[in-house]
C-alpha cells in the first residue's frame, strides 16, 4: 500500500504499476459507493491523460444503484453540474492531444456547459473484473465500464475501460464527506 500511496501523491504510475495496484486493492460494493465523490487523475500516458482535468471535472456522483451521475464539473462560479456523456467529446480527447493544453480550458468549459442535465447518465451492478467482483459503473450511451477498488473508507481506485482503447485510463475519487 506504500507504493500506492507514494504513486497517489505524485500523481502517475506506469499501466503496469497501476494494474499491479488496482488488482491488490479489495473490491467495494454499491452501498459504498453511495453519495458524490470528488476525482483526480492517475497519469499512466494513457490518451486522455490530462483531459478531464483540462475540462474541469469535478467527480461523480451515485443516487441509487440505477441513478448515477458520471462526470460532475465545476463552472466558472465554482458550482457542480452534471452532464450527458458525449462521445464526440470523448473521441476527441482521445485523438486529439491539443484539447488537453490548458489554453483549451475555456473552450472545454464552454462544451461541457452545453452538455448539462439532471437525468440520470449512468448505473452502478456488481460485476467481475479481473478476478473480483465490484462495483462497476456503466455508462447509459457510451461503451464504457468504470470500476472500483477499495483505498480506503473514504478513497477508491477507479479503472476506466473503454471498448476499443487497450489501455484502462485510472482515477482516484475522495468521497465528499458533505454530501454523503
Amino acid at each position: 500500500m506504500e507504493k500506492f500511496k507514494t504513486r497517489l501523491q505524485r500523481g502517475e504510475a506506469t499501466t503496469g504499476e497501476a494494474l499491479e495496484i488496482f488488482d491488490a486493492l479489495d473490491p467495494v460494493n454499491l452501498e459504498f459507493m453511495m453519495g458524490r465523490w470528488q476525482g483526480s487523475e492517475l497519469r499512466t500516458n494513457h490518451p486522455l491523460d490530462g483531459f478531464l482535468e483540462t475540462t474541469n471535472w469535478y467527480g461523480k456522483e451515485f443516487l441509487d444503484p440505477d441513478q448515477v451521475h458520471p462526470l460532475l464539473f465545476l463552472d466558472g462560479n465554482n458550482q457542480i453540474f452534471k452532464i450527458s456523456p458525449s462521445p464526440l467529446v470523448m473521441n476527441l480527447g482521445l485523438r486529439l492531444p491539443i484539447l488537453k493544453l490548458q489554453a483549451m480550458k475555456p473552450v472545454l468549459r464552454f462544451m461541457t456547459s452545453l452538455l448539462k442535465t439532471e437525468a440520470s447518465q449512468s448505473r452502478i451492478r456488481m460485476m467481475e473484473y479481473r478476478q473480483k467482483v465490484s462495483a462497476t459503473m456503466i455508462y447509459d450511451h457510451l461503451p464504457i465500464h468504470d470500476i472500483f477498488r477499495k483505498v480506503d473508507d473514504n478513497t477508491v481506485f477507479g479503472l476506466m475501460d473503454f471498448k476499443g482503447v487497450p489501455q484502462p485510463f485510472f482515477f482516484i475519487l475522495q468521497r465528499d464527506i458533505a454530501k454523503r
